[in-house]
């Protein structure tokens, strides 16, 4: 693997709010963009959410950011992804080498494991990026959810995509 990943951390604000700076024109047409968001991120992490920073191992550039989000425990074991990449790793193949880490870390058991059952990853219609991400990872397409995110001053609709434990290379479901 050429990047690993690790909770964020209070002195992760500078290279984060960089990163996303950098990155603006990448993100803007899908999520808002916050370069001072970090300490609000860190200040809702819990049972709820839990965020992964995405590092380059070459370098220690910060690759993305994924959101483990809307983290559901009893018998539904479920979550929501959310992820932005970072300029200059988009389209280098790493952020999708850092979702594959995060979720192994979500269906793992054991102290470092989310030990969900499924995981969801909703996007945009017309960010093709993102949808050949689920893809490319192994998610199947569930269906069409109009004005389901508050984005950007408006409702978005998204394509919403789902993987199961059982359907993880490696898992042990």
């Amino acid at each position: 693997m050429r990047v690993h990943i690790r909770p964020p951390r209070p002195e992760d604000e500078r290279v984060y709010s960089e990163a996303v700076v950098r990155s603006a024109g990448h993100l803007s047409p899908w999520n808002p963009v916050e370069p001072d968001g970090l300490p609000d991120l860190l200040r809702r992490q819990g049972a709820v959410l839990r965020t992964f920073m995405i590092f380059n191992r070459e370098d220690d550039g910060l690759v993305g950011r994924v959101n483990v989000a809307n983290i559901i425990r009893a018998r539904l074991r479920n979550a929501t992804l959310g992820y932005d990449s970072y300029v200059p790793y988009e389209g280098t193949g790493r952020m999708t080498e850092g979702l594959r880490l995060v979720i192994d870390r979500c269906f793992a058991d054991g102290s470092d494991g989310l030990a969900l059952h499924r995981l969801e990853i909703n996007v945009q219609p017309e960010n093709q990026r993102s949808i050949a991400m689920a893809k490319r990872l192994g998610f199947r397409h569930e269906g069409f959810s109009p004005r389901l995110l508050y984005l950007n001053d408006a409702w978005r609709d998204h394509e919403r995509f789902a993987l199961t434990a059982e359907e993880w290379p490696g898992s042990e479901a």
